[in-house]
C-alpha cells in the first residue's frame, strides 16, 4: 500500500503468531487505555487529580503503546527486511505497560518511589525500542522513506529523558511546587509531547496520510521531511535547554523552531490534501490533529513570550496540555487506528473493506463532535458549557470504541457484494452526519449556559471576564493553606492582589471527600479524607466565588471566595479554640470577679470575623465554677459604646437593681449566692435581649452537684447561634459587623456553634482516655435554637438536667439529652476504646451548620 510494504498474514520466523494474530493482541493495551480514559471521564470526581490522569492515560498509556507497536510495524515495512521474532517487542510492551501503570499509580496514591520506578521502566523500554530499530536500520538497504525511521530513532531518544523529568516532578511535587517544578514541567512536556509523540506522528504522516487518502505521496515529501527533522529536533532540545537553564526566551526560540519544522513538513501534506480532499474518518482526524498541533504551538509560543515568569507559564500549560493531548495526540491516534486496524488484521479484501466501513460510520458526526468539544474547551465559556462539551466529546470516543469492538469481534461479513452508493448519496450522508454533530454541540452549549448563569458575563462584558484584560501579572506567587473541616473551608476567603499567581494547599480533615471549584471553571482534584492536595488557582484577575462541588456540600456551607485586592493575602485571625475543659473551682466561698464589657472583633467561623459584644473579650464569657453555698460578687465594667447589663440564672434576686443597664464608662455590681447545683446561663438582659445574646453576651456558671459521681475529665459546651452582620471592612465574606437583627427575628441563623466558633472542635478535638469516666456539661444559650446533644459511638450512663437525674447512674443508658434555650445539664459516659467520637446536636441541620466536634480518645485504663 503506497510503498509501505505491509506483509501478509502468516507465521514469522520467531514462532509467534502471524501479523493478524500479533496485532489483535498488541492493540489490546492501546484500546484498554482508551477505555480507561472513557471510564475516568465518567467517574473523574471520585479520583484524585483526574485532569492529570486523563492526560497521562491518553499520552503515556494509549498513544505510547500505539507508537511502540506501529513504529516497529512501519520500520519493518519501510526497511524491507525479513520479519524478525516479535518476542522482544512483546517483552518491551509488557515492560512499558507495567511502567506506565506504576508511574500513574504512584501519583494517584501518592507514592513517588513507585512513580520513579515506573518512569525508569518506561525509559528503559523506549531506549531498548530505539536500539532495536537502529540495529534493523543498519542492516537495511536504502529506502525512499527511510527518513521516517530517523524520526522514530529521534523520538525514542527523547522519551527516557522525558520520563526522568516526570519522575523528578513526582519526587519534588509534595509541597515543593515552585519555579523549579514549573521549569521541569516545561522540559517534561517538550521532550514527551513534542519529542516522543510529535516526532513519531510527523514522521509517520509523511507516508500514512497519502495512504489514508488513497493517493500517491507528494514528490517533495521525503526530502522535505529530512530537512524538517533537523528543525524539529533542534526545537525540542532548545526548548528543553531553555527550561533547564532558566532562560524563557530560549524556550520560546525552541518552540518557534519546532513550529517552523511542523509548517515545513506539513507543506507536502497540504498539497496532498488539496489534491485529494479527506472525506473519511481516518484522514479527517489526521488533518484535524495537525491543525490543532499548529494552534497549540502558536499558543505556546505566545505564552513563552508574554508570560512574566515560569510559574505563570506553568499555570497556562494547565489549559494548553489538554489541547495537545486531545486535539493532537488522541485524534491522530484514533484516525490512525481507524485506518490501520482493518489492514493489519487482514482476513481478505472483503473483511478489510467491511471493517474499514464499520470504523468509518458516522465519520463527520464524530469528527465534528470531537473538534467542537475541543474548540469549546479553548474558548472562554462558562464551566457548565465546558462540562457539556466534554460530555459530547466523550460520545465521540465511546462511539469509536464501540465501532472497534464491533469491527474486531462482530459477525463476519457475507460474500455478497453490496450495492454501491452514488457520490451524491455519500455526500448527503456526510452532510447529514455533520449536521447532527453540529446540532448536538449547539444543544450542549445551550444546556450548559442554562445551568450556569455566569454565562451572561460573556454577553454583558462585565465581571471577571471583562476585567481580565486590564490586569497585569505581577510575577509573584501567593500560597495559602485552606483546611476542609466540618463542612467548611477555613479560612472561607482570602484576599490576593490582582495579578498574583495563587496556589492553594488543601487539607481535608473531614471523613468525606471534598474539592474546591471556582466559578471561572478551575477546579481542584477531589481530596480524600485525611489527605492534602495542591490547587493551582492561576493568575487572579478578579474576585471569584468557590465551593465544594460534591452534591449538597455547597448548601451545607462549603463556600469560598477569592477577593482580588491591592493588599497581600489576608484571612481570618489565627484560630485559637475556646478552652472547653471545666476550669477548677476557685478556693474559698466568696468569689470576687470583674467582667469587662467590650466590643471585640473575633473569628466566629472559618473566614468570618464578627464584631462581638463580649464579657472579658471572649464569647462565651468566662466560665465560672463553684459549689452550692458560694457567694459571687460580680463587678461589671462597661467599656463599650452602648449600654449593657448582666443576668445570672444561678442567683435568685430581684432583677430591678442588679440587672439594670450600665451606661458606657460606668460600673455596676451583681451579688448572688449559689443555692442549687447545675450549669446556669448568664447573659446581657438589655433589650433587645435576643440581639445582645446573639452577639456574644453570654456565659456559664457551673455549680457542682454534691452527689455527682467523680469523673476523670469535665468539659463545658455552650450552644448558641450566629447571625452574621453586614461586612464592615471592605472584605465580603471575610468580616461581618454585629449580629443582624432581621435574621434573628426571622430565626435564620448563619451558623449554630459550640463555645462561639463553628466546628472548632473538629479542628481541635477534645482529648480524653478510654475507660475513664467523662462528664460533659451542656448549656443552650440560644437565643432561639434548642439542642439534642449526642455523642456518636457513645452511650450516656447518667443524664442530669435542670436539677434532677433524667437517668440516674447504674439504671441504664441514654443516647441524647434535649435542652431548650436557657436550659442546661450534664451527661456522663465512658469511651469504650481509643478512637475518634464525633459529638453533635441531633438537630442535624444545626450540626451541619457548625454545632459539632470530635472527642480524640487515646488508650487508657479499661
Amino acid at each position: 500500500m503506497n510503498g509501505l510494504g505491509m506483509d501478509g498474514p502468516g507465521t514469522n520466523p520467531g514462532g509467534m503468531t502471524g501479523r493478524a494474530g500479533w496485532h489483535r493482541w498488541a492493540n489490546i493495551p492501546t484500546l484498554g487505555w482508551l477505555t480507561a480514559v472513557a471510564v475516568l471521564a465518567l467517574a473523574h470526581r471520585a479520583v484524585p487529580d483526574p485532569a492529570w490522569l486523563l492526560v497521562h492515560l491518553t499520552l503515556l498509556g494509549a498513544v505510547t503503546n500505539a507508537i511502540v507497536v506501529y513504529s516497529w510495524h512501519f520500520s519493518e515495512a519501510l526497511l524491507r527486511l525479513p520479519v524478525p521474532s516479535r518476542r522482544p517487542l512483546a517483552v518491551r510492551l509488557v515492560l512499558l505497560n507495567l511502567g506506565a501503570a506504576a508511574a500513574m499509580a504512584g501519583v494517584v496514591l501518592p507514592a513517588w518511589p513507585l512513580t520513579v520506578g515506573g518512569a525508569a521502566a518506561v525509559g528503559v523500554a523506549s531506549a531498548w525500542h530505539g536500539t532495536a530499530i537502529l540495529a534493523r536500520a543498519r542492516r537495511a538497504l536504502p529506502s525512499r522513506f527511510a527518513s521516517t525511521v530517523r524520526y522514530y530513532l529521534a523520538s525514542c531518544a527523547m522519551l527516557p529523558f522525558g520520563a526522568a523529568a516526570g519522575a523528578a516532578l513526582a519526587a519534588i511535587d509534595d509541597g515543593a511546587q515552585g519555579e523549579w517544578h514549573a521549569r521541569i514541567l516545561v522540559a517534561h512536556e517538550s521532550l514527551n509531547v513534542l519529542g516522543w509523540v510529535g516526532l513519531t506522528v510527523l514522521g509517520t504522516l509523511v507516508t500514512l496520510l497519502p495512504t489514508m487518502l488513497r493517493t500517491r505521496a507528494d514528490d517533495a515529501a521525503e526530502p522535505t521531511s529530512r530537512r524538517a527533522l533537523w528543525l524539529l529536533l533542534a526545537g525540542v532540545l532548545v526548548a528543553t535547554a531553555g527550561a533547564l537553564v532558566d532562560a524563557q526566551w530560549l524556550t520560546a526560540a525552541g518552540i518557534a523552531a519546532y513550529l517552523a519544522g511542523v509548517l515545513v513538513s506539513s507543506g507536502p501534506l497540504a498539497r496532498t490534501v488539496a489534491r485529494k480532499a479527506p472525506v473519511h474518518f481516518a484522514p479527517l482526524s489526521a488533518v484535524a490533529s495537525v491543525l490543532w498541533l499548529v494552534v497549540a504551538l502558536v499558543w505556546l509560543l505566545a505564552l513563552c513570550t508574554t508570560e512574566p515568569d515560569w510559574m505563570a507559564l506553568h499555570d497556562a500549560l494547565g489549559e494548553l496540555t489538554p489541547v495537545l493531548a486531545a486535539g493532537f495526540a488522541a485524534q491522530v491516534l484514533l484516525g490512525a487506528l481507524a485506518y490501520l486496524l482493518p489492514v493489519v488484521l487482514g482476513g481478505g479484501p472483503t473483511m478489510v473493506r467491511a471493517r474499514t466501513a464499520a470504523l468509518d460510520r458516522g465519520a463527520w458526526f464524530r469528527v465534528i463532535l470531537a473538534n467542537g468539544a475541543i474548540l469549546l474547551y479553548v474558548l472562554p465559556v462558562p464551566s457548565a458549557v465546558r462540562v457539556a462539551a466534554a460530555a459530547v466529546g466523550l460520545i465521540a470516543l465511546c462511539a469509536f470504541l464501540w465501532l472497534v469492538a464491533k469491527a474486531l469481534w462482530g459477525r463476519a461479513p457475507t460474500k455478497e457484494t453490496p450495492v454501491a452508493s452514488t457520490a451524491g448519496q455519500e455526500a448527503r450522508s456526510r452532510y447529514g452526519s455533520g449536521a447532527l454533530g453540529l446540532a448536538l454541540l449547539i444543544v450542549a452549549v445551550v444546556v450548559g449556559a442554562a445551568f450556569d448563569p455566569s454565562a451572561l458575563i460573556l454577553a454583558q462584558g462585565s465581571g471577571s471576564a471583562a476585567s481580565t484584560a486590564s490586569v497585569t501579572p505581577t510575577g509573584h506567587t501567593t500560597t495559602v493553606t485552606v483546611t476542609m473541616t466540618g463542612m467548611h473551608f477555613s479560612p472561607a476567603s482570602v484576599t490576593v492582589p490582582a495579578g498574583e499567581h495563587l496556589l492553594v494547599h488543601l487539607h481535608n480533615l473531614d471523613p468525606t471527600p471534598h474539592d474546591l471549584t471556582l466559578a471561572n471553571g478551575k477546579a481542584s482534584p477531589r481530596v480524600a479524607p485525611g489527605t492534602t492536595a495542591d490547587f493551582d488557582a492561576g493568575i487572579i484577575t478578579a474576585s471569584v466565588d468557590g465551593w465544594c462541588s460534591v452534591v449538597g456540600h455547597k448548601q451545607m456551607g462549603m463556600t469560598f471566595r477569592i477577593d482580588a485586592g491591592t493588599t497581600p493575602a489576608a484571612s481570618a485571625p489565627p484560630f485559637t479554640p475556646y478552652p472547653a475543659a471545666l476550669p477548677p473551682a476557685v478556693p474559698g466561698t466568696v468569689h470576687r470577679i470583674t467582667l469587662t464589657v467590650q466590643d471585640t472583633a473575633r473569628a466566629v467561623a472559618p473566614g468570618v470575623v464578627q464584631e462581638l459584644w463580649t464579657y472579658n473579650g471572649t464569647s462565651p464569657g468566662p466560665i465560672l465554677h463553684g459549689h452550692v453555698g458560694d457567694t459571687f460578687e460580680i463587678t461589671l465594667v462597661n467599656h463599650a459604646p452602648m449600654g449593657h447589663s448582666i443576668d445570672f440564672h444561678a442567683g435568685s434576686v430581684a432583677p430591678d437593681g442588679p440587672m439594670s443597664t450600665i451606661a458606657p464608662g460606668k460600673t455596676g455590681t451583681y451579688t448572688f449566692t449559689a443555692t442549687a447545683p447545675g450549669i446556669w446561663l448568664y447573659h446581657c438582659s438589655t433589650m433587645p435581649m435576643s440581639l445582645h445574646i446573639a452577639n456574644g453576651m453570654f456565659g456559664a456558671v457551673v455549680i457542682d452537684p454534691p452527689d455527682a459521681p467523680p469523673v476523670a475529665e469535665q468539659f463545658v459546651l455552650i450552644q448558641s447561634e450566629l447571625y452574621y452582620g453586614q461586612p464592615t471592612d471592605g472584605q465580603p465574606g471575610m468580616a461581618a459587623g454585629s449580629a443582624d437583627p432581621a435574621k434573628i427575628a426571622a430565626e435564620k441563623p448563619d451558623a449554630v456553634v459550640f463555645n462561639g466558633y463553628a466546628d472548632q472542635y473538629q479542628q481541635a478535638p477534645l482529648k480524653a482516655k478510654a475507660g475513664e469516666p467523662v462528664r460533659i456539661w451542656v448549656l443552650d444559650a440560644g437565643p432561639d435554637r434548642p439542642t439534642s446533644f449526642h455523642v456518636v459511638g457513645g452511650q450516656f450512663t447518667a443524664v442530669w438536667a435542670e436539677g434532677t437525674f433524667r437517668l440516674a447512674p447504674g439504671t441504664g443508658a441514654s443516647q441524647a439529652m434535649d435542652l431548650a434555650p436557657g436550659q442546661g445539664g450534664y451527661v456522663d459516659l465512658t469511651f469504650p476504646e481509643a478512637g475518634h467520637y464525633p459529638f453533635v446536636t441531633h438537630y442535624m441541620v444545626d450540626a451541619e451548620h457548625g454545632a459539632q466536634g470530635t472527642f480524640d480518645i487515646t488508650a487508657g485504663t479499661q
